[in-house]
């Protein structure tokens, strides 16, 4: 099959000096790409929400404009808006980040058609490789291999029945324009298909405005290997090195490393190699990820290209001393590559800290206090909270990104143990407590058996049931505070009403909850007579009205928190007496949305 592409996008990246970029985008990326600017002398200017308007992001760049309007519909995924501000910004580029509006081919030439220089590749490239079916075609056309599936995006859930018998289940369901795991449902028998369908075009029209979706067998048990690679408008592609990024919740990736360990020298020149031809293919510019799923029996497939930078390009940076988002801006004003860059030296691991529950990985709210980041030998945070910050629900939940590097895979975890354990975020939940679980796990530290499900499976969350005195896990009920006896100053927890007249005492840190990871749903307690809401979002849907028999982890509800849905489950048989919430209800953590009869 040969990749043709589309008429309408013929226009290729025009290079020229960028003296002043807008960075559609917020967070610690868009202080990333400040950062880069800077180093170049190139000004940034930053766009931002209200909620935002305290941001680092927007306090070092040169300049910063109000997106004026709540959640990603109404700001960053707003071309009008965006292009709006540039004009009046004076701005004579835009850099996309990644998200929101990054692998959106119309904005891309939207940004080019108004003049501006767009940081990134040509419209038809992200046509071509921004979706997943278009990145299927362009694979099988320079021989990369493919998983058996859909020709493109199934026009409804008839085809899509269609073709999950055709290939045999179990089956995953892709948003062809999306990628960071929203949009994504696995599917192990028919029976399924229908939830999960809905729920990934819903999700996926919600967090980046298309719900198309493609469907494809499904490797059971992979290991997620990836390429970082660049290009430039002259026909040159370097791939710098490969990423290993199984740890996965939700097939979101929380914990990524380079190279990939473990890679035989003839895998790591199959990706390569295709990457290389997967890129040329399409005249790619720019950066780019090229990611492949490695089975047990050795199988490589290849799965998609990322026509961005990554989250996790920092582990790349680290191990090549190749500034990758510098590359982008100097790629864009018409720079060459060099023959070649660097060789991979050393191992780099990045934790990605997201405002979600440990034990639950439901999104997290609050206002960050008693912040403390780490330092030291090989340790870099990509931050982009401070004391203070508020952390609200209308947009992604990740935090910051700790990024370790050591000689060697056993020095990186070694110094990850000691950044984790300096690292302090209180005020709001996040996923530092699992981080510093999961690097003294053998599976991980060792073995190396991680794969895609093991936190949703195998893994035994020891946060589940905290041990007394363990300052990563105190109770809702208490606070911990430091102590001296005898001269010894000593951490500990003491329950809320002893400390209640004492004044100001720290938020407590992460809740203590006899839950298990392997429950993919909020459930209501046993003893309930009511479901409540576990965090503040919005409700897609409700499955069951008054009147209605229940069993244990049936589905009584969807929430949508931080471009991300999470079903809501019962804990127990019962019997609905009443509805408090419809679809498209704002609730808050704690409020009922479901009560059941005595």
């Amino acid at each position: 099959m040969t990749a043709v592409l589309p008429d309408l996008f013929h226009t290729r990246v025009p290079t020229a000096p960028v003296h002043r970029v807008l960075i559609a985008n917020r967070g610690e990326i868009a202080l990333r790409v400040i950062r880069a600017a800077h180093d170049l002398g190139i000004k940034a200017v930053a766009v931002y929400t209200r909620a935002d308007s305290d941001a680092d992001f927007v306090q070092l760049a040169d300049d910063a404009w109000l997106l004026d309007g709540t959640g990603a519909g109404e700001t960053y995924l707003d071309i009008d808006k965006i292009l709006g501000l540039a004009r009046r910004s004076g701005a004579d580029a835009v850099h996309p980040g990644y998200g929101y509006l990054a692998e959106n081919a119309r904005f891309a030439q939207a940004v080019i058609d108004a003049g501006l220089t767009w940081i990134g590749p040509p419209p038809s490239a992200i046509e071509l490789l921004g979706d997943k079916s278009g990145a299927r075609e362009v694979a099988e056309a320079v021989s990369a291999p493919v998983a058996p599936g859909s020709a493109g995006a199934v026009a409804d859930l008839a085809e899509a029945a269609e073709v999950a018998e055709r290939i045999g289940y179990p089956v995953v369901i892709k948003a062809v324009h999306g990628g960071g795991g929203r949009g994504f449902r696995a599917c192990a028998e028919a029976g399924e298909l229908e939830a999960a369908f809905t729920a990934a075009t819903r999700e996926a029209q919600a967090a980046f405005g298309r719900g198309e979706c493609l469907i494809e067998k499904q490797i059971v048990r992979p290991r997620h290997i990836e390429t970082q690679c660049l290009a430039d408008s002259h026909g040159s592609v370097r791939v710098l090195s490969t990423r290993d990024c199984t740890l996965q919740r939700r097939n979101q990736k929380i914990v990524e490393e380079a190279p990939a360990p473990y890679l035989s020298a003839e895998q790591e020149r199959i990706v390569s190699e295709a990457s290389a031809r997967v890129l040329a293919h399409v005249g790619y510019v720019g950066a780019a990820t090229c990611e492949f799923l490695l089975g047990t029996d050795g199988t490589i497939i290849f799965m998609e290209a990322n026509a961005r930078i990554q989250v996790e390009h920092t582990v790349t940076e680290e191990v090549t001393g190749v500034d990758l988002v510098a590359w982008q801006l100097r790629i864009a004003s018409g720079e060459r590559l060099p023959e070649s860059f660097p060789e991979v030296r050393g191992h780099s691991i990045q934790f990605r800290i997201n405002a979600e529950d440990p034990t639950t990985f439901f999104p997290a709210t609050g206002t960050v206090k008693n912040h403390r980041a780490p330092s030291g030998p090989g340790v870099r945070l990509d931050s982009g909270i401070g004391e203070g910050s508020a952390v609200g629900t209308d947009f992604d939940p990740m935090l910051a990104k700790l990024i370790v590097t050591g000689a060697d895979r056993e020095q990186a975890l070694a110094r990850a143990k000691r950044a984790l354990d300096e690292y302090r975020i209180e005020g709001v939940s996040t996923l530092l407590p699992l981080h510093r679980v999961l690097v003294a796990e053998d599976a991980f530290a060792k073995d190396f058996e991680v794969w895609t499900n093991w936190l949703e499976t195998a893994f035994v969350n020891p946060l589940a049931t905290p041990h007394p005195g363990d300052h990563m896990s105190t109770s809702v009920d208490s606070f911990t505070v430091v102590v001296e006896v005898d001269g010894r100053r000593m951490t500990v927890s003491v329950p809320k009403d002893v400390v209640s007249d004492l004044g100001h005492v720290p938020s407590p840190s992460v809740p203590r909850r006899k839950r298990s990871l392997r429950r993919k749903g909020a459930r209501v307690a046993d003893d309930s007579a009511s479901l409540n809401a576990p965090m503040q979002g919005t409700i897609v849907s409700v499955a069951v009205a008054p009147g209605d028999s229940v069993e244990a982890g049936d589905t009584l509800a969807v929430i949508e928190a931080m471009k991300m849905e999470q079903p809501l489950k019962a804990g127990h048989a019962g019997t609905v007496a009443e509805v408090l919430v419809e679809a498209g209800s704002s609730v808050k953590a704690g409020e009922p949305l479901v009560r059941f009869s005595a």
